[in-house]
């Protein structure tokens, strides 16, 4: 038993007439586009405009072409015969006239450019026969969720004007400028030069404390002179640049009958481009977010955060030819954001782009190659001739699937879609109702009305959802149902009161509802203005609502975020107080520490090297006087000073390392490329002894010791003098590079944190050693040769750890057996 899908339950399928009827009963399961929950977004939105719409109206979609129209396009297709032709093929329900429209058709989907015609014959049959109609449409491409041409939107009539249809057009524009005018939300036009106040809300004159009559008209800051020096920049830039500016919590002043105001608005800056692409105006919406921001800036505070939202939506533009994708052309946006040139064209993808090979960019690339789907860039002006004459217009490029005469896609193709306006009159007037429509989804506005006369409510789809009905009318009493028991009466009062004689019209009120489906509650804010007929008397109720929910959830949330902050940081205090005690009692324990290891330093110096000097003095004594007595004994004389000698060497060492491991950290600033050549002169002499090549980079200033950091170096140039590969002339290398705190090596744990460090890098091309001994070498006493091998105590590189460990910074080594060490000193950078 087949199972038929049910579609009614998808709200743009919801009212639009027969059609509507027809489109949620039909099973679209056993069509090639299956059934309504597997539909793009794209045709969902399409439909929902296609079945509402007063004008008729016909969509191709699919591979298969299936057909969708409205009531209003119904009867074109007469009482008996085509219809009904829902979900059928297109070829199969236009066959008579397939050779006519079906290359439109193809066209269209190809190019992305939309055909018009005006008074144009197509005979098809109607009633029974062949009729010979005059139509004016237009064939404009829709578009799939991708950017993709996925059909083709047919708007016609069977006249070349319907005066009727302009009025309609006309009635539902000042409906939408009603709407807007009642809007919570401010709302401001700007337009010309002068930003002359085209179109003005009465939430933005009360924002301002202005009536919306003494900002009509009227430039700008002429008006508003006070906002002059933070908003004009802003509207200079939308301008400019054509893109929109998003501004959140902006402290703003005014000046009012009252006295000056201030508070935190939201505001965006939305820029209006005419036919020919000029910039001619602005919109501004405003949204007041007072007790929102100064909630924020309290736990902003606390936390010691604050954020940056930074918006960037560069376009860029090129072309891929091929299964190599080879660059055919590639636009300045695309070059400028990839920091390339036009040499690049040519090259496969591979060669011209190798830094993007492993990026989402060549697959997403590979993928509209694959399947012909499409990235969408719109708004471009071109210069055209057709029929012979030149033609102005404005096309939306798009990256498409290239196909030869057999259907095989070879590459990717740049093509334009024009959005001129085909019926100017008509034209003019959906435009200004979609910029109002724009403003009222923009903001997230539901709109409601009711008829005084009939107390009948109808409501948009938003609403709908809010409230949980499933039809925009509703009687009075079925309207109130939604609201609490406490809240209905309150309601009804206020309603009442606004519209009876003498009253301002001026509705507004704050109250919840709840779902009559779901039981979800919402906190709405409502705004309505009464309008009257010709007689004077109480017409219409129109106006919005807002759902408020979230923002006084968010309220609710911040305040008791700061309550929780403060208490945390109250126990805080008293924790840290305790812990201040404690490291008081450390810190006079460590400096007595150091007092003891600095007294012992002292004995070391005075107490260990004086019997190993009198130790070399007896012995050169007994060589000089007493040398050919002592025959072979003159060989253990050697052997006994060379001991001496190390013992000597070991303990200057090891106080080195003392006084390094208790000395306290410096300001001063030391520049390490004086302290290098410090270090090269001291090691003037072994350096021309092996013939070392020493190149030297810009090395830059720090705070710190010198004669700590002058350690450190001796330690690591005496090294790379010393492990000399044989017959090989040592070459040394010493540079500099800055390196982020999150790009540190793993292993790298310095002891003071910072935003970035200082890498210095000791190279050479010595006898290397392997690196599982890293971690080995760097401990006092350790030797990875023997000393007949290489002289030396094993405390030198233990050193050069602790002066690093002392400016707050680390040391590695990276190495391999003959092929030389590196050694890198990491140095915090001090902030400005």
């Amino acid at each position: 038993m087949k199972k038929v899908t049910s579609n009614n339950n998808y709200p743009f399928l919801q009212g639009g007439g027969e059609m509507g009827e027809l489109t949620r009963n039909h099973d679209w399961s056993q069509t090639s586009i299956g059934a309504p929950s597997e539909w793009p977004q794209s045709l969902q939105t399409t439909l929902g405009i296609l079945l509402h719409s007063a004008f008729p109206m016909f969509l191709f979609w699919g591979n298969d072409l299936l057909c969708f129209y409205n009531d209003a396009f119904r009867p074109s297709l007469g009482t008996s015969g085509k219809h009904p032709a829902l979900g059928k093929p297109g070829a199969e329900v236009w066959a008579e006239i397939w050779d006519f429209i079906g290359p439109l058709i193809t066209q269209v989907m190809t190019t992305g450019e939309p055909v018009w015609f005006e008074d144009q014959l197509v005979p098809f049959y109607r009633n029974g026969q062949l009729e010979n109609i005059y139509w004016t449409f237009s064939y404009s491409p829709a578009y799939g969720d991708r950017g993709d041409i996925y059909g083709v939107l047919v708007t016609c009539a069977e006249t070349t004007r319907n005066v009727n249809t302009i009025k309609q057009l006309q009635i539902s524009q000042r409906r939408f400028q009603n709407l807007v005018y009642n809007a919570s939300i401010g709302i401001l036009v700007l337009d010309g030069q002068d930003l002359n106040v085209e179109v003005v809300n009465q939430a933005y004159a009360r924002l301002v404390g202005r009536h919306p009559d003494e900002l009509m008209g009227k430039p700008l800051f002429s008006v508003l002179p006070e906002t002059q020096e933070s908003v004009r920049p802003v509207l200079d830039r939308v301008r400019a640049t054509g893109e929109p500016e998003y501004v959140y919590d902006y402290r703003y002043s005014v000046l009012k009958n009252s006295g000056r105001e201030e508070g935190f608005l939201n505001l965006i800056y939305q820029p209006f481009k005419e036919q020919d692409g000029s910039i001619t105006g602005v919109m501004i919406l405003c949204q007041e977010v007072n007790d929102q921001a100064a909630i924020r800036q309290q736990l902003e505070e606390s936390e010691l955060f604050s954020r940056n939202v930074f918006f960037n939506s560069p376009v860029a533009k090129v072309v891929f030819v091929g299964e190599q994708m080879e660059v055919r052309t590639i636009n300045e946006n695309m070059l400028e954001m990839l920091g390339k040139d036009t040499s690049i064209i040519g090259l496969p993808f591979q060669q011209a782009l190798p830094e993007l090979v492993s990026s989402s960019l060549l697959g997403q690339i590979r993928q509209v190659y694959a399947t012909g789907e499409t990235a969408y860039q719109p708004e471009e002006k071109l210069n055209l001739v057709r029929s012979g004459k030149p033609y102005t217009g404005y096309f939306n490029f798009i990256y498409k699937a290239l196909r030869n005469t057999a259907g095989i896609i070879y590459g990717i193709m740049v093509t334009a879609t024009e959005s001129t306006e085909q019926v100017l009159a008509r034209q003019k007037v959906e435009e200004a109702e979609a910029r109002l429509r724009g403003a009222i989804e923009l903001a997230e506005l539901a709109t409601w009305s009711m008829d005084v006369k009939t107390g009948i409510f109808t409501y948009s789809e938003r609403f709908m959802k809010w409230l949980g009905f499933s039809e925009d009318t509703k009687s009075m009493d079925e309207a109130y149902n939604p609201l609490p028991d406490e809240f209905r009466q309150q309601v009804a009062d206020a309603i009442s009161a606004v519209i009876q004689p003498g009253s301002s019209g001026r509705y507004e009120n704050e109250h919840p509802i709840i779902n009559r489906q779901t039981g979800q509650i919402r906190l709405i804010h409502a705004q309505a203005q009464v309008f009257y007929d010709s007689a004077g008397q109480p017409a219409v109720l129109s106006g919005t609502a807002q759902d408020i929910t979230e923002q006084r959830n968010i309220q609710l949330a911040l305040e008791q975020q700061v309550q929780e902050r403060t208490e945390e940081l109250a126990a805080m205090n008293e924790e840290l107080a305790t812990t201040n005690e404690e490291l008081a009692e450390s810190n006079a324990l460590l400096l007595r520490s150091n007092e003891n290891l600095q007294q012992f330093a002292y004995i070391a110096s005075h107490d260990l090297q004086e019997p190993l000097r009198k130790v070399q003095q007896f012995g050169d004594l007994l060589k000089t006087q007493y040398l050919t007595q002592l025959g072979e004994g003159a060989n253990y004389l050697d052997r006994m000073q060379a001991a001496a000698s190390r013992m000597s060497m070991l303990i200057k060492d090891l106080l080195t390392f003392s006084r390094i491991s208790t000395q306290q950290d410096t300001t001063e600033a030391v520049s390490l490329q004086q302290v290098i050549h410090t270090v090269l002169t001291d090691l003037e002499l072994r350096i021309q002894e092996t013939g070392a090549q020493v190149t030297l980079g810009p090395l830059p200033t720090i705070q710190g010791d010198s004669s700590q950091l002058e350690q450190l170096f001796q330690n690591l140039l005496s090294n790379a003098l010393k492990f000399l590969r044989p017959n090989i002339s040592p070459v040394i290398r010493i540079d500099c590079q800055t390196i982020a705190m999150a790009h540190l090596p793993p292993t790298i744990k310095p002891t003071r944190i910072a935003p970035s460090y200082h890498r210095i890098n000791v190279a050479d091309n010595g006898i290397g050693f392997d690196d599982k001994y890293i971690d080995r070498i760097f401990q006092v006493f350790q030797r990875l040769h023997t000393r007949s091998e290489f002289s030396g105590t094993g405390v030198g590189l233990a050193i050069c750890e602790k002066v690093a460990t002392n400016h707050g910074g680390a040391i590695t080594a990276s190495s391999q057996p003959g092929l030389g060490s590196t050694f890198s000193v990491f140095l915090p950078i001090s902030e400005a």
